[in-house]
């Protein structure tokens, strides 16, 4: 692979990721409007195929952020609060129902597999009552992954013992795991009507529709689970109808090439998310908090410096920028967690604890509820693993690339605590600012350049699925809880 196709990759994910981060800035404690985040559809209309690239992989990317910002644009001012975290869910159902229109084949392989969701009802019961009482301890039911729990998980289960062709196969797998089709997660509807005075075994059955539902009309399914959440800051239904206009002819160009339906269903969707959630409400509001901005701003200083490090080194392969670019800010933040005499251990030994007790004072907790205190928690556990393995003083490796953690000393907010407490105390602030972020850790992972790094590689090789990713995630959870042997990334479809 050419160095320039590596230094296109980098520069694209962090001009993606520094329009959030100068928006937030500039705009933090203040009022969200859509328009505030044109500076990050500016980013992605800066992007372009490369050498080998497929331009209709980087098309659906790039027509589907114009047209969530365009649709966003002419039916809403901004998006509140409580609505902001579904905004990535309303591209993958409008996308799956143009590929039925257009393959009446992928049609009939659902109509197999919704039929395979009722014949297996004991296992969508018994996963949903797994989840229910968090037998599997801290998972998330929407996880891109394979992890115990996960919807991922129970889709790939019953799609492994089902006679139809593999690519489809893929597809569905894809589309309920990186694509989000639809907010729903397994046990919604199982814990709802439990809580409500149903039968196990009446409870059992209303899951069992509700995950039929999803691939039957994935459109359709979306609304009414935003209805059942209140959703009132637009007409869902609108969007998505003005959205499977705008992505068709993207849809039918990248079909055309040959591109697999697993990319078409996910690059899409992730990508969108900047536009009023990343850049949102509810961010403006958690970054008035200077530590918590710091902390973001603290941790992209060091995957630039790192990811441009690796330019210097020498990247052997595309997936090593992804590595590196992931790996260089959990190393950070795990980092700044230590400044503060905290572990990565600590924490998820903290979070877990905490779990065990959620569940008992919210049974019908939201599918997503623990969602990000996993991924908090799985990021400080690789980051410290990284820091943990590296020489006294090195900083630690990525893929023989070092992290560059002098950008967390050298920040003057991350480096003075003292000024945000009581000075003489001030052990406690940098902490606190990664327990807000452990709700809302989604430009420390980073989705931004996450997404934008997926679509360069799924780019090179458009006819392999780029998504779920099929290795092990090493959970932070499984070092109190051993539930290795009920993940199935190993037997992936």
């Amino acid at each position: 692979m050419s160095n320039a196709i590596y230094s296109k990759m980098i520069a694209e994910a962090l001009a993606a990721q520094k329009a959030d981060l100068n928006v937030i800035k500039a705009k933090r404690g203040g009022k969200f409007v859509i328009a505030d985040a044109q500076p990050y559809v500016d980013a992605v209309n800066g992007m372009q195929p490369g050498e080998g690239q497929s331009p209709e992989v980087f098309r659906l990317h790039v027509d589907s952020v114009n047209a969530h910002y365009e649709i966003f644009s002419a039916i809403t001012e901004t998006v509140s609060c409580e609505d902001d975290p579904f905004v990535e869910h309303y591209q993958t159902p409008p996308i799956l129902e143009i590929l039925y229109e257009l393959d009446p084949a992928f049609r009939e392989a659902i109509e197999v597999f919704i039929k395979a969701i009722g014949d297996n009802e004991a296992l969508i019961g018994k996963e949903s009552i797994r989840r229910y009482g968090g037998f599997y301890g801290p998972t998330a039911v929407v996880d891109f992954a394979f992890v115990p729990g996960s919807t991922s998980n129970v889709v790939n289960t019953i799609l492994k013992g089902l006679d139809i062709d593999k690519k489809y196969k893929q597809a569905i797998l894809a589309a309920k795991s990186w694509g989000m089709n639809t907010s729903y997660g397994i046990g919604g509807a199982f814990a709802g009507a439990i809580e409500a005075g149903a039968t196990p075994d009446a409870a059992i059955k209303e899951e069992v529709k509700m995950m039929q539902f999803l691939y039957d009309q994935p459109v359709a399914a979306q609304a009414q689970v935003m209805a059942d959440a209140q959703h009132s800051s637009f007409d869902v239904k609108k969007y998505m109808e003005m959205y499977k206009e705008k992505i068709r002819p993207a849809v039918v160009a990248a079909k055309e090439a040959g591109v697999h339906y697993a990319n078409i269903v996910t690059v899409p969707a992730y990508c969108v998310g900047d536009i009023a959630h990343h850049i949102s409400q509810s961010m403006f509001n958690m970054t008035k908090d200077d530590v918590t901005f710091a902390v973001m701003e603290a941790t992209t200083d060091v995957m630039e410096q790192t990811l441009k490090a690796g330019l210097d080194a020498g990247y052997k392969s595309v997936y090593d920028v992804l590595s590196v670019a992931t790996g260089s800010t959990a190393a950070a933040v795990a980092y700044i967690l230590e400044k503060d005499g905290f572990t990565a251990a600590m924490v998820v030994d903290l979070l877990t604890k905490r779990f065990t007790n959620y569940v008992q004072k919210y049974p019908t907790r939201g599918g997503a509820a623990e969602l990000h205190n996993v991924d908090f928690m799985d990021m400080i556990w690789r980051g410290a693993e990284i820091i943990d393995h590296a020489p006294k003083g090195a900083g630690g490796k990525v893929k023989g690339v070092k992290v560059q953690l002098g950008a967390i000393d050298a920040h003057d907010v991350i480096g003075n605590p003292q000024r945000y407490t009581y000075p003489a105390c001030a052990i406690t602030v940098r902490f606190s600012s990664l327990m807000r972020l452990a709700d809302f850790p989604c430009l420390l992972t980073s989705e931004p350049v996450t997404a934008t790094l997926m679509t360069n590689i799924i780019a090179l090789d458009p006819k392999t699925p780029g998504a779920p990713a099929r290795v092990c995630k090493n959970c932070a959870a499984t070092s109190l809880i051993k539930r290795c042997a009920y993940c199935n990334w190993n037997s992936a479809v």
